[in-house]
């Protein structure tokens, strides 16, 4: 019986993708996790990034699907904004209309777009290789790995930096400075707009995918360079 790992548990990520490229049935993924990734104690300055950003037909990972995705490859220098990838994709349950509101996303915008599997390949191989980071990881992680159960009973993992997460952290450790902890200051909102705004980044429209991930990257090259350094280990990041 196959153990169910959990990120947590994985304190080995290149030793951990070579045993699901070995375990998986599916060809696309085998390839994925052939690829790799790097080791532990690689610099942040070494290494070669794609921020990721999906936008779904809701919250739920279990009931929902994924309906755009946007990515873009970037250091801690550059962004490649020549190397961004978008794709409206067909969702496997129903379009809301309260999502609808949300992402502005319409049938008519989704009419001829491909299913998941269609573009699975062409992801992947953009996504191989490299350290993702996402604002946020419940959103891309758990339903890149959902919908991929639902489609061919097969989920995928693999390491994530997550923005959000580290803004959470950043918060929490000013929150127990003595002068906050005298004025009882609140901790500042942690949605991407918000984050970003504290760095001095630029307003984008939100809700979609390419913008959103666009804003992702810059946001960690923001983080990177006001709470750590360019040699810092990726293990201290990736989750």
């Amino acid at each position: 019986m196959m153990h169910n790992f959990t990120n947590k548990e994985i304190l080995n990520w290149r030793a951990f993708l070579q045993l699901k490229a070995q375990l998986s049935k599916d060809k696309r993924l085998q390839n994925f996790y052939n690829q790799g990734t790097y080791s532990e104690d690689t610099l942040l300055c070494d290494i070669d990034f794609v921020a990721l950003d999906f936008e779904t037909t809701g919250l739920d990972a279990a009931k929902n699907s994924i309906i755009s995705i946007g990515l873009v490859h970037f250091n801690l220098q550059r962004i490649f904004c020549r190397k961004t990838k978008s794709w409206y994709i067909d969702p496997q349950d129903n379009l809301k209309e309260d999502s609808i509101v949300i992402h502005r996303i319409t049938h008519s915008d989704l009419n001829k777009a491909p299913d998941l599997l269609h573009i699975l390949e062409q992801l992947l191989d953009e996504l191989a290789g490299k350290v993702i980071v996402v604002h946020y990881r419940r959103i891309e992680r758990d339903f890149l790995d959902s919908n991929l159960r639902a489609l061919i009973n097969e989920g995928i993992i693999f390491p994530m930096i997550d923005t959000m997460q580290i803004e959470a952290n950043i918060q929490k450790k000013q929150s127990r400075k003595f002068i906050n902890w005298l004025k009882r200051k609140p901790r500042e909102s942690i949605r991407l707009s918000s984050s970003r705004l504290r760095y001095n980044l630029p307003t984008y429209p939100p809700h979609d995918a390419l913008t959103d991930a666009i804003a992702t990257a810059e946001l960690f090259q923001a983080q990177v360079k006001y709470h750590f350094k360019s040699d810092t280990e990726i293990k201290k990041l990736w989750l």
